[in-house]
């Protein structure tokens, strides 16, 4: 399980402290400080951020909006990202609305609302609406990673690796080569979300990553996958598991 990659756009060296500060508290990677529009650029396209927390004011001009506005634009993808600001500037504020923030954070904040806003971008951001603040979810799911609450803490854990989930009433064991982990995630809205081309169930209880298949035992309703890790087929799922697999190969 990873770190959530956060890059800080800020240029009081104050402000950037403070939250450069909670962000190590609470377990995030801090990928990098930039302090004017060009560095933000810089950092990035080169750093792959998951979140961004950007000042809207970069030495006394909007460039943060502008840096907003040129992340939305990326050709890489966007990412969802804060505005912070002590702005009381209305018209500053509408530009920076148009850029679509999927959350802010007023000067002076605290670490609660940090959290807080950068938990609601993400939700905002891939469109899974009040994951972090109920108690049915703990899960937000990218194309590319499960972003997982712990406590106060988001961890990260890559798709692709992946081999195959378990699934016990409202949780789901999420097995990857040399981990499991424990989420709050009912079976269908973890289907909903994860690609269908790649996650099959195999079973009532089991979803399967397909490209770590190593061998289908039909006879013993068992499927092989990488790591000599073992799943349960059933006659339900199997046909379609067997022709995917094949179609693979």
């Amino acid at each position: 399980m990873d770190k959530v990659n956060v890059l800080v756009v800020e240029d009081t060296p104050a402000e950037s402290d403070k939250l450069i500060a909670a962000l190590k508290a609470n377990n995030f990677n801090v990928v990098g400080l930039a302090t004017s529009f060009k560095d933000a650029l810089t950092l990035y396209h080169s750093t792959n951020p998951d979140i961004l927390i950007i000042d809207i004011f970069l030495n006394g001009s909007p460039d943060g909006v502008s840096f907003a506005e040129a992340v939305t634009l990326s050709p890489e993808g966007a990412k969802p990202f804060v505005f912070l600001t002590s702005s009381t500037d209305r018209q500053i504020f509408e530009r920076a609305k148009l850029t679509k923030p999927f959350s802010y954070l007023l000067k002076p904040f605290n670490e609660l609302e940090l959290l807080y806003a950068i938990e609601m971008a993400l939700e905002k951001f891939y469109e899974q609406k009040d994951v972090f603040f109920g108690d049915e979810e703990d899960t937000v799911i990218s194309d590319n990673y499960l972003f997982i609450k712990k406590g106060k803490a988001l961890k990260k854990i890559l798709v692709s690796d992946i081999i195959y989930i378990e699934v016990e009433d409202k949780y789901c064991n999420i097995i990857t080569k040399n981990e499991k982990f424990v989420i709050l995630i009912s079976l269908v809205k973890i289907l909903k979300l994860l690609n269908p081309k790649v996650f099959m169930r195999s079973h009532r209880n089991y979803i399967v990553n397909i490209e770590k298949v190593s061998e289908i035992v039909p006879s013993d309703n068992l499927i092989v996958l990488s790591g000599n890790h073992k799943a349960v087929i059933s006659d339900t799922f199997k046909d379609k598991i067997i022709s995917t697999v094949k179609t693979l190969k």
